[in-house]
């Protein structure tokens, strides 16, 4: 047992690695073989996750469950994985999220079949090893291989304009990860780390903590990521690609997109680009706050007028991870918790969404909301669910969206590291007032769109007949529904695993970004 928790997150991390492989030896032609072995593969690794939460200690705030062996001793490199509160659940809900998707792709992907779920299964590896990366050049290997599987999950399986689709997601996420990468090398070669030079995060933290780097130099290269780190959220102005990819991407690419994929970009600023550039942060987080605003509204305005169901979920997405940014922004215990917090949510609440939109496509072929209505009579299971995952993307009180937002609310209401900046003392506050009316425009968006499409008299009569969930489906969506009810009504079991990593994270940031200058005017504050 002690070898197996020696080497638990290895065997997460690669264990979906060794399904692909397996797969490359079953003949194409088996289809079902196929699909039973890769959503039996990827239970397996759901089930060696849930193993994290028998040995991780909420009480601790640093990493555990360390592993760290030389790799390419030559350069510094070395295979370093930890896991603390930030990433064991976004670790756990892309352990849980990869097989729902292949169940719910059982009707939908008839062709390539083999290697729809082979890209599947090497997707997750690379979500699973970047976010327990400790060594720079390995997170940087883990995050491009995310890359790959989703171009090609988008570009084969996806919808009619899919190579377009898959061709911008390349070409702006490329961009940014090739500026991350001349950001890291020049980190790795000018650190002032001593002896022989090192790719290994928390070396370089304690390095730059000791040695910073000069401010003109230290804000190129947290720009440098964070510019990276912002298109994979997506923040505004760089969210361009993401509705197009969401609309033509298969469900499954979707739901992984949605659930999974923006959340790295999160992740990235909360991992490395603040313990990194402390003294940077404080001059980036002021625009990145009034950008996160302006997504909230702008995603939540465009999507009001969406006439595609999916591509309404999608913008969607754009406002609840400016959510996320703002939290993260406000660099503040309460409103940063609430952002991890709302990672997980909105992986949970829009993943269910992108799953419903692929049953009613499936079924009718067509995502119009002007092709529905009054369709609750002929499903009134679908209904049920759908009206119930609606409410927790809106941020009903007792269901998984209303937490991570409401701390995020208030947290960027008492926030004071605006006051030092040119936004001016009580920034947070008008901040946090700005982006509570990004709350009322989802319930007027997603309210408006289920009462189009699910209430009313029967005005197609296409939808006559429409067939309910199958027990299949069924099987689909009862994890997410448990948890968007669990979330929702029970958050101090994640808040207390989540909170002593975020307050280490914001602390040791404040307390760094103090030593080079930028924070004493905090202390001073009342």
């Amino acid at each position: 047992m002690n070898a197996l928790r020696d080497h638990i997150l290895s065997l997460v991390v690669f264990a979906p690695l060794v399904g692909a492989l397996l797969l490359l030896l079953v003949p194409a032609l088996e289809r079902g073989a196929i699909q039973v072995i890769g959503l039996f593969w990827s239970a397996i690794v759901f089930a060696l996750s849930l193993l994290l939460l028998r040995w991780f200690d909420g009480a601790s705030g640093g990493m555990q469950l360390t592993e760290q062996h030389a790799w390419i001793t030559s350069i510094g490199a070395s295979y370093h994985l930890g896991v603390d509160g930030i990433s064991l659940f976004l670790l756990l809900l892309t352990a849980l999220l990869t097989p729902v998707a292949l169940l719910a792709s059982f009707a939908s992907v008839e062709h390539r079949v083999k290697e729809f779920v082979i890209c599947l299964l090497l997707l997750e590896s690379g979500v699973l090893g970047a976010l327990v990366a400790l060594d720079l050049l390995l997170f940087y290997l883990f995050w491009e291989l995310m890359l790959i599987p989703m171009y090609f999950l988008i570009g084969v399986w996806g919808y009619r304009d899919r190579v377009y689709a898959a061709l911008k997601f390349f070409v702006y996420t490329m961009a940014g990860s090739l500026m991350m990468l001349f950001a890291l090398l020049y980190v790795y070669a000018t650190a002032p780390v001593a002896g022989q030079r090192s790719f290994d995060l928390p070396v370089l933290i304690a390095a730059v903590q000791n040695a910073p780097y000069p401010i003109g130099t230290e804000l190129l290269l947290f720009g440098a990521f964070a510019l990276s780190f912002a298109i994979k959220v997506p923040m505004f102005p760089l969210h361009t690609w993401l509705p197009l990819a969401h609309v033509q991407a298969p469900t499954a690419g979707s739901v992984i997109l949605a659930g999974v994929l923006l959340k790295m970009g999160c992740y990235g600023f909360l991992r490395f680009a603040l313990p990194l550039f402390p003294e940077a942060s404080y001059w980036f987080l002021p625009p990145i706050a009034v950008l996160a605003l302006v997504g909230i509204l702008y995603g939540a305005l465009v999507a009001m007028v969406q006439k595609d169901i999916k591509s309404l979920v999608a913008y969607s997405s754009i406002s609840h991870l400016g959510f996320v940014m703002l939290g993260i922004a406000a660099l503040e215990v309460k409103a940063t918790t609430g952002a991890v917090y709302q990672m997980l949510s909105h992986g949970v609440s829009t993943g269910a969404l992108f799953l419903l939109v692929g049953v009613l496509s499936e079924r009718r072929h067509t995502r119009l909301i002007s092709e529905y209505g009054g369709i609750a009579r002929e499903v009134p299971i679908y209904t049920a669910v759908f009206v119930l995952i609606a409410l927790s993307s809106i941020g009903l009180p007792g269901l998984n969206g209303f937490v991570g937002e409401f701390l995020i609310l208030i947290g960027t209401f008492g926030s004071r590291v605006f006051d030092i900046t040119a936004l001016g003392p009580g920034a947070g506050r008008w901040l946090a007032v700005a982006a509570a009316s990004g709350v009322i425009l989802a319930a007027v968006y997603l309210l408006w769109m289920v009462r189009r499409v699910f209430f009313g008299p029967l005005r197609n009569p296409l939808n006559k007949g429409l067939r309910d969930l199958t027990l299949r489906e069924g099987c689909v969506f009862a994890p997410l529904v448990i948890l968007v009810v669990l979330m929702g009504v029970a958050p101090g079991y994640f808040l207390k695993r989540i909170e002593p990593a975020v307050a280490a994270a914001v602390s040791d940031v404040q307390q760094r970004a103090r030593l080079a200058g930028m924070g004493r005017s905090l202390e001073a504050r009342p």
